[in-house]
């Protein structure tokens, strides 16, 4: 399902584009859990000033869930108050 399509379900915005990715990270496929940690710290930031105070952060698959959190800190900072993650799936932890 894409994100238009969910935008429509739900009858919520859909805005893919606000955040992006300010520095090149690695691929997180085979990195242990604290090298993720360590590759996507500080790896987003919000394009513009939020009209929203809640955000969901949808995901297709969450493994250790790094990414995701650097991308709350990223929405916080730029002033969400509620944020939700949304997952089709939850990988098994890897071992640190």
């Amino acid at each position: 399902m894409n994100s238009g399509v969910l935008s429509r379900q739900l009858d919520i915005p859909v805005e893919p584009a606000l955040c992006q990715r300010q520095r090149k990270t690695s691929s997180q496929s085979g990195l242990n859990e604290k090298q993720r940690q360590k590759n996507m710290r500080g790896a987003f930031r919000v394009k513009e000033k939020l009209t929203y105070q809640h955000i969901a952060l949808v995901d297709d698959v969450m493994t250790t869930g790094n990414t995701i959190n650097e991308l709350a800190k990223a929405f916080r900072k730029a002033g969400a108050e509620k944020i939700q993650v949304w997952s089709v799936c939850r990988a098994a932890n890897l071992k640190s």
